[in-house]
């Protein structure tokens, strides 16, 4: 069944709560102080069951100038706003706010209730209604249907819930695909419970017992208990308003702005980038740094702006800019804000998120305009696209990049697979690069290949881990191996005794350099498990370093700068190390020099060269296997 959340808004002591009483039969004014002055402070919050069968959750907001900030944490989770304006006072200050904070937040269905509707004759009546109608023209309630209603008397209240239960039809279905993700609009503690937060839950689904995070402060706990409408149920789903009960986490650590979600499905950011409209009704530009106030979900964060195609923003007009914050924000892209002047306060524009985490800009770029540009149309593939374009060099798995798009799995999944079908992105283990960012890594390695064969052309080619921390020390191991599996499938290296050269590459040994080589083989045979000074190998040779280089994990194993082995000694040895671990667990030095039979000089560099590759690893004075 769709679930469906009503909101209030209007000017304060227009009868926004009393008429939410006449609905519900629930008094949504909660505060003491709230019953002591008779306006509501905070929000509010009820439910009723509608003709149809639908369950709707209700939110009243206060109508307070003093009291905005609370009015806008509600108004996030809106499907249907009741547009409340009083006969007896008509349009006022608060009416035009919370009219141009709707738009930009961007709910699109809503009926004008005019309340206290007993109190005027008709003709006053008339009027109030002919200046409501000019005020929301060009808004979302241009066409609305305006009901006359008396709370006290409960007239038009019949009318009113029908015109609602018809409007509700008009909702679009919630995505149930998505994340969940919850703005918290009240923390507290219930007695044997524990925590508790309540809020719209705008997009997924939540279950009992699902592990979850509060963003921005990274806080990992656990679903204990869920109640919607005050009934325990095992899953809240979006559209519904929500009450969750926590496990390990204090009341103290927790607050009005924060977002329940799961866990590295958002990102933090100090900095978004937005396209912002400015309201007709405040009569302020906004320029250069300017102060603002940003309303995201159910949070305030202070922020300075910077208009990114003009050099200021005045009023009725729309721009792309970046909201420098000075706190951290969770967002995704497609989220509304509203923005207010820091001081004094008032609603000054509102807009839509283009990308919730940005890098700083510089003013007037063509490329960073034509980019919002394409962010704001919402092509998802070349939305998808430029993200991995842009963050290549971070090599972004499938859970950053739907941070940054703010999609669900599913429909970003089926973009990339285009996109490498096109051939325009490619993986590489799990990880996404731009075919940009393949062609630089492409020609980097080429490049250093040419180089080492041309400084070394005796050896077959430069150890992988070597070549991996000059082209790209950032990549792991795994990653690096996979990236060079596509060069080899493009006929670019060749793969051998895990050395890497250009494709075609061949060693060429003249008539002398034959003659070395079997002359440095002999020696090291003749060595048996004592290895031999390079310099004895080498004699200070130029050819002779070169032809020894390039026997290097071949036919000989150089442990260090100064001592070589044969290979057919090498594996002996490093079989009877194995086997003696294999048969008491771990070796000792002793033990080892014992078995190879040489100084204990010599057994700790093979032994210290064995750790060195990972093929042992040193506890105290014992090795083990790695």
């Amino acid at each position: 069944m769709k679930n469906v959340i009503i909101g209030t808004a209007g000017h304060i002591d227009h009868g926004k709560t009393t008429l939410i009483k006449a609905l519900t039969g629930k008094d949504t004014d909660r505060l003491k102080e709230e019953k002591k002055r008779g306006i509501s402070i905070d929000l509010g919050f009820a439910y009723f069951d509608l003709p149809s069968g639908k369950r709707a959750g209700i939110i009243d907001v206060p109508g307070h100038e003093k009291f905005i900030k609370n009015m806008l944490a509600g108004v996030s989770g809106m499907d249907v706003v009741l547009f409340v304006v009083a006969a007896d006072e008509g349009v006022m200050p608060q009416t035009i706010e919370h009219l141009d904070i709707l738009n930009f937040i961007e709910i699109n269905n809503g009926i004008i209730v005019i309340t206290k509707c007993d109190l005027v004759d008709d003709d006053f009546l008339m009027l109030v209604k002919e200046d409501i109608k000019e005020k929301v023209k060009g808004t979302f309630l241009e066409d609305a249907k305006i009901i006359e209603v008396d709370s006290v008397s409960k007239r038009g209240i019949d009318e009113l819930i029908y015109n609602i239960d018809i409007l509700t039809e008009n909702v679009e279905e919630k995505n149930l695909n998505s994340y969940p993700r919850m703005h918290i609009d009240r923390v507290f503690t219930m007695k044997g419970f524990g925590t508790v937060v309540t809020g719209t839950l705008i997009e997924g689904k939540i279950n009992l017992d699902d592990e979850v995070v509060i963003y921005p402060k990274d806080i990992k706990t656990k679903i204990r208990g869920i109640q919607v409408h005050g009934k325990a149920v095992k899953t809240a789903y979006a559209g519904q308003r929500s009450a969750i009960n926590l496990s390990n986490v204090k009341v103290e650590e927790l607050e009005r702005g924060d977002i329940l979600a799961y866990p590295n499905c958002m990102q933090e950011s100090m900095m978004i980038d937005v396209k912002v409209k400015l309201t007709r009704y405040s009569n302020v530009n906004v320029n250069y740094w300017d102060r603002v106030r940003l309303y995201h979900g159910t949070r305030e964060i202070l922020a300075r702006i910077v208009p990114l195609d003009r050099e200021e923003l005045t009023c009725e007009q729309e721009g792309y800019c970046q909201l420098r914050l000075d706190d951290t924000i969770v967002a995704k892209k497609g989220d509304r804000f509203v923005i207010r002047s820091y001081s004094p306060m008032k609603t000054i524009g509102g807009g839509i998120i283009l990308d919730p985490n940005p890098k700083k800009h510089k003013r007037f770029d063509k490329k960073v305009i034509d980019s919002l540009k394409l962010k704001e149309k919402g092509d998802l593939k070349e939305i998808i696209n430029q993200t991995i374009k842009r963050y290549s060099k971070e090599y972004p798995d499938i859970k950053t990049i739907l941070k940054y798009t703010g999609e669900n799995e599913e429909v970003v999944n089926e973009n990339i697979l285009q996109l490498m079908k096109d051939k325009t992105i490619l993986c590489i283990n799990k990880i996404y690069i731009h075919k940009e960012h393949y062609e630089m890594l492409k020609e980097k390695t080429i490049k250093l290949l040419n180089s080492f064969h041309k400084e070394y052309p005796l050896k077959e080619g430069i150890i992988k881990e070597e070549l991996r921390s000059k082209v790209e020390a950032s990549l792991k191991t795994k990653d690096f191996d996979a990236l060079l599996e596509l060069f080899l499938e493009d006929k670019l290296i060749n793969i051998k005794n895990n050395l890497v050269s250009t494709w075609g590459f061949e060693v060429k040994f003249t008539n002398e350099d034959i003659k070395i080589k079997k002359e440095i083989e002999q020696k090291l045979l003749s060595d048996g498990f004592t290895p031999r000074n390079i310099k004895d190998i080498t004699l200070n040779n130029p050819r002779y370093e070169q032809v020894l280089q390039a026997l290097d994990n071949n036919t000989v194993v150089i442990l260090d700068d100064n001592l070589a082995y044969h290979k057919k000694y090498y594996d002996k040895a490093l079989n009877l190390l194995k086997d003696h671990i294999n048969k008491n667990g771990h070796i000792t030095l002793s033990e080892f020099k014992e078995l190879m039979g040489v100084s204990r000089k010599y057994s700790i560099a093979l032994l210290e060269y064995f750790d060195k590759i990972k093929i042992t690893k040193r506890i105290e004075d014992k090795r083990v296997l790695s």
